[in-house]
């Protein structure tokens, strides 16, 4: 796979750290606005990437490029992708995929005319431990509960409590607790249990509107999830599903599912570490890869209906959360 990057801020650094070591992926060039060409200069020496790029257009007539990865903030992935698809191009869309339910319509429907592969990354859908939690479902009986708790100070809240809005509070651009954070509880459940009857998000408010926090309720037939999602505290981080027949559990964050625990009535906890010391984006790079030359396109889209549901959940959140400040 040969991949162009864009942007220079924290998750691409994260990326560049994780795909270092997998010969799979050949990095061909990062972009970065002009204002950042420095950042993206440095970030290429250090990882040995052959070219800078501050011309987006001038990227994408490349044909040594196969996929573009956009880790750029939420507001401008819809307008980055769209462009890259135009231009023939597969796409990895750094999450939450859009925006809008509308954006993330049209860029699948564009994907799938085009025949090309439109990536969601989120990092736990391709890690061991999650197909592990996916298989042992059935193991705790009837599902009655899930309750999950994902808390994490920002490192950029106490600028926001000096009154300094940086993007990851900035409703402006879909910052905020909801969309940041709260986002790998409610796709965790989704990719679990599928699409909730209902769903109700009670958010705390900051001085700006941002959510800082906030529970969302998602409504299934026969139970609830509570998910818990936090920038302004911190918490022991978890997500629970009970059963008739006992319990899983993720400890720690989703995003990076270190372990999983299965207990079932009567019989000793099961505690599971599958992903070994691989960096946890590296799991998903090495899938992509593989879904590109495997060209596993159907999987693909099927994946992104889950995506699809997830901005549903988010969009109409936040407008009731809008409406309602």
């Amino acid at each position: 796979m040969r991949l162009a990057l864009l942007g220079t801020g924290k998750i691409v650094r994260e990326v560049l750290d994780a795909v270092k070591d997998l010969s799979q992926i050949e990095l061909k060039v990062i972009w970065a606005r002009e204002h950042s060409r420095d950042k993206a200069a440095a970030l290429a020496e250090k990882y040995g990437i052959p070219a800078v790029s501050t011309d987006y257009e001038e990227l994408l007539a490349r044909d040594d490029i196969d996929f573009i990865y956009v880790g750029l903030i939420n507001s401008v992935h819809y307008a980055y992708a769209k462009k890259a698809l135009l231009a023939g191009k597969h796409v990895i869309l750094e999450k939450p995929f859009c925006p809008t339910e509308k954006e993330t319509t049209e860029l699948i429907a564009l994907a799938k005319e085009k025949h090309l592969f439109l990536f969601e990354a989120v990092s736990f859908l391709h890690m061991p431990n999650f197909h592990f939690l996916q298989q042992h479902l059935r193991d705790i009986g009837k599902i009655k509960l899930v309750q999950a708790n994902y808390s994490q100070y920002s490192s950029r809240y106490d600028a926001y409590r000096k009154g300094i809005v940086l993007p990851a509070f900035d409703p402006e651009v879909y910052g905020g607790a909801l969309y940041d954070i709260n986002f790998y509880n409610i796709t965790l459940a989704m990719h679990l249990f599928g699409a909730p009857t209902d769903f109700d998000y009670t958010p705390n408010l900051g001085f700006n509107g941002v959510d800082t926090s906030g529970i969302m309720k998602l409504q299934y037939p026969d139970f609830q999830a509570v998910c818990i999602g936090a920038k302004d505290s911190e918490s022991p981080c978890f997500f629970i599903v009970q059963g008739e027949d006992g319990w899983l559990a993720v400890k720690g964050g989703p995003n990076r599912m270190d372990t999983i625990v299965l207990k079932q009535h009567g019989q000793m906890e099961k505690t599971v570490t599958l992903n070994g010391s691989t960096p946890r984006l590296a799991h998903e790079f090495a899938a992509f890869d593989r879904f590109w030359h495997e060209g596993r396109y159907e999987e693909a889209y099927e994946k992104l209906a889950a995506t699809q549901q997830v901005m549903h959940i988010l969009e109409q959140s936040r407008c009731r959360m809008l409406k309602n400040k």
